[in-house]
């Protein structure tokens, strides 16, 4: 399988386990799903990620998080910005996501950060995904 789009590869796996009720799950990993899963634990989305060495590229073992009835704390995972259709917003543009109940994961000059940290330091970038 090409890989042209990373970030809506692990966005697929994400939301694949959590339909099927998974603990965890294995991501080829790179730099920046490292930095998405980051902002996704750093927000409370998922339990925690580590990087595992396979030898190759390495993989990002991610723990999923659910609430105590087994419902997933993650409701939906929506690709922003795609290798066709790039999409960047300044920071004062950054829209709510869910009237504010879910998180924009922007790229800046800064690194990966959520819509709300982007805005407190004043940067713009590629506008990754949303999470809610």
């Amino acid at each position: 399988m090409s890989m042209n789009d990373p970030i809506a590869d692990l966005l697929t796996r994400i939301r694949n386990a959590l339909g099927a009720k998974h603990d965890v799950v294995d991501i080829p990993a790179s730099n920046l799903k490292e930095q998405v899963c980051d902002v996704l634990k750093r927000e409370g989305y998922i339990e925690d990620y580590r990087k595992v060495d396979d030898g190759l590229q390495g993989v990002l073992h991610v723990t999923l998080r659910y609430l105590p009835n087994g419902e997933p704390v993650l409701k939906g995972l929506r690709r922003v910005s795609k290798p066709s259709l790039r999409v960047r917003t300044r920071c004062d543009d950054i829209k709510q996501v869910r009237s504010g109940l879910g998180i924009t994961i922007l790229t800046t000059s800064r690194g990966v950060m959520s819509g709300k940290q982007a805005r407190e330091e004043r940067a713009g970038g590629e506008v990754l995904c949303e999470i809610w």
